[in-house]
């Protein structure tokens, strides 16, 4: 039988642009049949079709679209608390990575592991986002770098939405980083696996998008559009790791392509931002990643204001640089690290965090999205990115479900 329920609050951030700050609607109704809402408003508004609905009242509580996570690495092997420490007496990312540790270092971890085993690692970072009100999550590979690996770790991230009620979209990061055994020949590497990879992944229905890693650690401009040759060709979605480290004209190359997404962006120029405008890329940005590298190059915020690119925030939920699984924190970093209002911090994980995934059907409070809630013990959106270590979830609904 479909449910049908009308949810009353005190009010409701609906996240919708071009109205009151966060759309927010006091004394607020929404009108839910099945998995979709079918009608937000005032609750004098409510249609008469839906006043005998059986009703449920959250009182003073705030009602928000459920959280969105754009970017994450949560399948992973092992872990690098060894190179956190290695940091902390010193050493770079870089110094880290071309000494063989850095992403290499969960490469061979991963390589290793079981699909059960990544699994179940992935279901308690998974499960950690379930509880602060995610409804949405990005699982990317990367750490296989060969196709058996890279084929098992997005096997594991279809399992993961099959196994908690939580969307998950895949995407394909076989240009993560260049293998050991390619050492010396990167390119042979895209032409070889990587590329042949996307294809084998593709074929199986694993993949959403295809992402890269645009740095001077990783792979040069020249090499990724190799890659997203074929993902055009294939008709997926691309987005990109760029500027996070220096400006290789990354998020250039993303927005020719008419990219989802640029992502980390610290090192962005103006030409990327306006670049980005025109293409309606998003930006992610990824505050965990900056604090936990001691970065201190911020995203240039105003100038992706300034030409009115969306700005998403998400964890980068990964091993080495940053292994967050809060999404509240993330926010409060955004706005303490990046200078984001509260607004845009939520918003960024909501409207914007949809669209850097192509979602067209979440991420704000609207007929015909998706009863993806997020029901909150706060009386302010601001109190969402306010609070540091405290999670004042009072329900999730996903999908009309609890």
């Amino acid at each position: 039988m479909t449910r049908k329920a009308v949810l009353l609050s005190a009010r409701m951030a609906t996240m919708s642009e071009g109205g009151t700050p966060y759309g927010l609607c006091r004394d607020a109704a929404i009108a839910v049949n099945g998995a979709k809402i079918v009608w937000v408003g005032e609750r004098q508004d409510l249609p008469p079709e839906y006043v005998d609905w059986p009703v449920e009242d959250f009182g003073e509580r705030l009602i928000t679209p459920a959280l969105i996570d754009a970017h994450t690495h949560v399948v992973f092997g092992g872990n690098r608390a060894t190179e956190f420490e290695m940091r902390l007496n010193g050493a770079s990312y870089e110094d880290i990575a071309r000494a063989g540790g850095g992403i290499l270092s969960t490469v061979n971890a991963t390589r290793s592991a079981s699909a059960e085993m990544l699994l179940s690692d992935a279901l308690t970072r998974v499960d950690a986002l379930i509880a602060e009100g995610v409804s949405t999550l990005e699982v990317k590979s990367g750490y296989g770098l060969d196709t058996e690996t890279e084929l098992k770790m997005l096997r594991v991230a279809r399992r993961i939405g099959e196994s908690r009620p939580i969307r998950v979209k895949s995407s394909f990061l076989g240009a993560h980083a260049v293998p050991p055994e390619y050492a010396e020949c990167p390119d042979d590497y895209i032409r070889e696996v990587c590329i042949p990879t996307l294809r084998a992944t593709h074929a199986e229905g694993l993949v959403d998008a295809v992402d890269g890693f645009c740095e001077g650690i990783a792979f040069n401009p020249a090499q990724i559009a190799l890659v997203f040759d074929v993902a055009q060709e294939l008709d997926l979605s691309v987005k990109l790791h760029a500027e996070q480290l220096s400006n290789l004209g990354g998020a250039q190359l993303a927005a020719s392509y008419g990219a989802l997404s640029a992502d980390h962006i610290e090192y962005l120029d103006a030409n990327g931002v306006s670049a980005m405008a025109k293409a309606g890329t998003t930006a992610v940005l990824l505050p965990g990643a900056f604090y936990t590298l001691r970065e201190t190059q911020v995203p240039p915020v105003d100038l992706l204001r300034q030409h009115q690119v969306p700005m998403a925030l998400a964890t980068d939920c990964n091993p080495g640089s940053s292994p967050l699984t809060s999404l509240l924190l993330t926010m409060n970093m955004g706005c303490t690290l990046f200078r984001l209002t509260p607004e845009e911090a939520l918003a960024g994980v909501t409207r914007n965090a949809a669209r850097a995934l192509g979602i067209n059907d979440a991420g704000t409070l609207a007929p015909g999205h998706r009863a993806d809630l997020a029901i909150w013990n706060v009386t302010h959106p601001a109190e969402l990115a306010y609070r540091v270590g405290f999670n004042p979830l009072h329900k999730r609904l996903f999908g009309g479900i609890e």
